[in-house]
């Protein structure tokens, strides 16, 4: 079992991060994926043996597209859920059941009446339960949770149950068939409609919803995976980025742990080597001189709003409309609810638009963004794109050396020993042996050097080869 972001889902959370140019956490985006079953498919997949045969089979209902892990309980979820599909179900009144009945016998678990232990179809009736909804459990088991009821108005209801018979009128078939039972009723499906409404399959993608639908062994694999997913949305991130990757979106990591989707790659901007507008060179200083500032900040510092008169008489600074400007906001639903309320708002005078300096330097930002120059996060903070740290020089390869065995091939047997003799004689010459000191005051300094005495030749005590 897998699970995967859905693909219309993935396919808008994408525009949305190339139209507002801002970076955001992939592991939040999975995280919030897993939140409604409408934003995530899950795939069942089956695993075979080495003969090539499924270990556990899968089929899957055509009519709901619900899964399941045998054909008995998909055709018990076709007869529950869809039997009016396949059959008309018609209640003729009859005889009620003769004789005086003061208890009937009632299923502990589903609270359906069997009727008394003594009537004729009693056992009928309690094997042909315990088959449909509780086969796992042993025969002896369930019965032992039947329950003998006294209650006068349940006996009655029995009765009445009793009075009326049910027939089932076969549809979508040439012939018009009545079945007096469900067991005749399951038959006649099998027969007839079950290769085409259920069939084995290796794999499935179930929608999120769907998987709400499921019973038994599938819905608690289920389960115990989506608690995975919620502690570490692994899958869910891996399908995000392949998606998201196969749209245009660059990943990178902040402090080589948390990992981002962005519209680029960052890219370091050198001001000194790179030739840049005079505006550009002021946005990248100012972010450089104030970390983690915000758009706002970053336009009141740089290009100030003219001051606008109020009613009042009190001058105020008018902010610049980014998302009028066509900065990477503009569509974003923050700024579309924002422009819903201002417009709901009764206005005095109408708001200037942004002057030509807001316009540039909005324009010029959205070209640092765009470029991987600038990053902007999620929460509206902005950072530069840090310089690249130069990676060491690779050591030269080292030569090989010839092989011992090679060497010896080109040498006769007997230059091979001699000069195998001459090699161990000048290591036994040089080899001194060493004294290991008795105490920690015997051993010598690391420090302390042998001086030699005055007029002594410095030479090497080693000897060299002939």
């Amino acid at each position: 079992m897998s699970l995967h972001a859905e693909e219309h889902g993935a396919e808008s959370l994408a525009r949305q991060i190339k139209t507002t140019g801002r970076a955001y956490p992939l592991f939040d985006i999975a995280r919030m994926i897993l939140q409604k079953p409408d934003r995530y498919n899950v795939v069942f997949s089956t695993r075979k043996n080495a003969d090539g045969m499924p270990l556990q089979p899968l089929f899957i209902c055509a009519l709901d597209d619900t899964v399941w892990l045998s054909s008995d309980e998909a055709v018990a979820h076709v007869l529950n859920d869809h039997l009016a599909t396949f059959y008309q179900a018609e209640r003729t009144e009859i005889e009620p059941p003769k004789g005086t009945y003061t208890f009937v016998a009632q299923c502990g678990m589903s609270g359906i009446l069997l009727g008394p232990p003594n009537h004729h179809d009693y056992q009928n009736k309690l094997r042909s339960l315990h088959a449909k909804r509780f086969a796992r459990m042993p025969f002896e088991t369930y019965k032992a949770r039947v329950k003998i009821v006294r209650d006068e108005a349940v006996v009655k209801q029995w009765v009445e149950e009793q009075s009326w018979r049910t027939e089932y009128v076969c549809l979508n078939v040439a012939e018009a068939i009545r079945l007096t039972n469900l067991v005749d009723v399951e038959k006649h499906f099998r027969q007839v409609h079950s290769t085409a409404i259920i069939r084995q399959v290796d794999s499935h993608s179930v929608s999120g919803q769907n998987c709400q639908k499921l019973r038994g062994g599938l819905y608690r694999i289920y389960r115990d995976q989506m608690d995975q997913q919620r502690r570490f949305p692994m899958q869910v991130a891996t399908s995000l980025s392949q998606q998201f990757a196969s749209r245009g979106l660059q990943f990178f990591k902040v402090n080589k742990t948390v990992t981002y989707v962005w519209v680029a790659r960052p890219t370091f901007l050198d001001l000194e080597s790179e030739p840049v507008s005079e505006n550009v060179r002021r946005l990248v200083q100012f972010i450089d001189a104030h970390p983690r500032c915000s758009r706002r900040q970053l336009f009141d510092a740089l290009v100030p709003a003219p001051a606008a008169a109020s009613p009042s008489g009190v001058t105020t600074a008018a902010e610049p409309t980014v998302a009028q400007a066509g900065s990477p906001e503009a569509g974003s639903a923050k700024s579309v609810a924002s422009d819903a309320r201002a417009a709901a708002k009764p206005k005095m005078q109408a708001e200037p638009g942004p002057t030509p300096e807001q316009t540039a330097i909005i324009g010029d930002l959205h070209w640092l963004v765009h470029q991987g120059h600038v990053i902007e996060f999620a929460n509206g903070t902005l950072e530069t794109a840090k310089k690249p740290v130069p990676r060491p020089p690779q050591a030269a390869p080292k030569k090989k050396e010839p092989k011992p065995e090679a060497a010896a091939k080109l040498e006769s047997p007997l230059e091979a020993t001699e000069k195998t003799t001459a090699a161990e004689d000048l290591n036994r010459m040089t080899a001194q042996p060493e004294v290991a000191p008795e105490n920690e005051d015997d051993a010598p300094s690391v420090e302390s050097k042998e001086t030699p005495p005055p007029g002594a030749e410095s030479r090497d005590p080693s000897p060299r080869h002939p």
